[in-house]
């Protein structure tokens, strides 16, 4: 099934009026930093009318930035009944991932190491505390083996009948 890409004003887009997902001003202004730094990478998804589907938020950040167009796909596809339930399924499922917390700290670390980087890490998502909790955590707090901190389960004698404390 192809679909064709449109650019439409955001404007003319309607918000799906039962849309349970909610977002900050705060999450805007990310999203709006975002596609500042990145473009408008992920296009909005429409029904025939001009319905959102997905990308809610993504509007409102493009309106924020006074984007005359936003790039969108129509889904004509969809019942009534499967319109209502992508919507909750769009939003839900990304927030049911999870997070290699290694891979992550490793790629935050590279990404701050990065000398070519010439944008602010926080337009990631994550704030700076949250990069900086993840790339400490790469290090051992103490140098040397954790395992020579393990005590044996009998422990040499270091004293003798007699001793003075």
């Amino acid at each position: 099934m192809t679909r064709k890409l449109e650019y439409l004003p955001p404007a003319s887009l309607v918000p799906y009026p039962k849309n349970a997902r909610t977002h900050s001003k705060k999450q805007i202004q990310q999203i709006a930093q975002s596609i500042t730094t990145f473009g408008f990478t992920v296009p909005v998804l429409i029904d025939g009318a001009g319905m959102i589907l997905a990308g809610h938020a993504r509007i409102k950040a493009a309106q924020s930035l006074g984007m005359a167009y936003v790039p969108c796909i129509r889904v004509e596809h969809l019942t009534a009944a499967q319109k209502r339930a992508y919507i909750l399924a769009d939003n839900k499922l990304a927030s049911n991932a999870g997070w290699d917390e290694e891979m992550l700290a490793s790629e935050l670390f590279e990404l701050a190491s990065d000398p070519d980087l010439d944008f602010d890490l926080g337009v990631t998502g994550f704030s700076i505390p949250e990069v900086d909790m993840y790339v400490d955590g790469l290090a051992p707090e103490e140098p040397g083996d954790p395992a020579d901190d393990i005590l044996p389960v009998d422990p040499p004698q270091r004293f003798a009948p007699g001793d003075v404390w």
